[in-house]
């Protein structure tokens, strides 16, 4: 439980951007669940699939007891199959790097602050691959991990999220997700009652990792 807690910390923190779609079709939906099987089909159709999906951010966080918001931005890289790296430009520079199977921070000067493993950490796996579903509005992944509603129209789609793991709920109340062709807004509810909003800009699609992003995932 505490390792849990410790990394869904981590995770909460990290949904400081949220980049385009990598979606694979859904499986066959029982009778029960075809509603939820048809906005999935029709948020599918225009979500754009690329390799590589980059752009920037802006997030605010709200904490019980304070008045202002904490607020950040900074510019993102989603690569499918490899992870994501998000680069904290303000207030402080920092660098997040989410693979499947580790989490590393570093401080604007490069040197390590944190690092995070699965061998050591079970629930981090676990953990990254929501966090990946979310970013990436991986509709399969969703579907496991969340009760999904919300609505599709020609000019863009709505989901509400609510966790299905007793666990993750403890913290994570629910997440609203906005977009078309890439997700461009993010809605975090803890169970406490803090929250966030995540707002993308400029994302683009490209077909492979530049050198400076591959040696980040190495």
């Amino acid at each position: 439980m505490k390792s849990f807690v410790k990394t869904s910390v981590v995770w909460a923190a990290l949904l400081a951007v949220v980049p385009a779609a990598f979606a694979e079709k859904p499986g066959p939906a029982a009778a029960k669940d075809q509603v939820t099987q048809d906005l999935l089909d029709k948020v599918k159709q225009q979500l754009k699939d690329a390799p590589v999906v980059r752009g920037k951010f802006e997030q605010e966080k709200s904490i019980k007891g304070f008045k202002q918001p904490l607020r950040s931005s900074g510019e993102f890289v989603v690569a499918k199959n490899k992870g994501i790296v998000w680069h904290v430009l303000k207030p402080f520079e920092s660098t997040l790097i989410v693979k499947p199977d580790s989490l590393q921070s570093r401080r604007g000067d490069g040197e390590v602050s944190m690092q995070m493993r699965a061998e050591d950490e079970p629930v981090l796996r676990t953990v990254n691959a929501m966090l990946f579903a979310v970013m990436s509005a991986d509709l399969v992944q969703l579907r496991q991990f969340f009760e999904v509603s919300g609505k599709a129209q020609a000019s863009g789609w709505q989901m509400h999220l609510v966790p299905r793991d007793p666990m993750l709920a403890q913290w994570l109340a629910s997440v609203d997700l906005q977009g078309g062709a890439f997700v461009r807004e993010v809605k975090l509810q803890e169970a406490r009652g803090d929250s966030s909003v995540i707002r993308i800009q400029d994302a683009t699609a490209e077909q492979a990792l530049r050198d400076v992003d591959v040696a980040l995932f190495r």
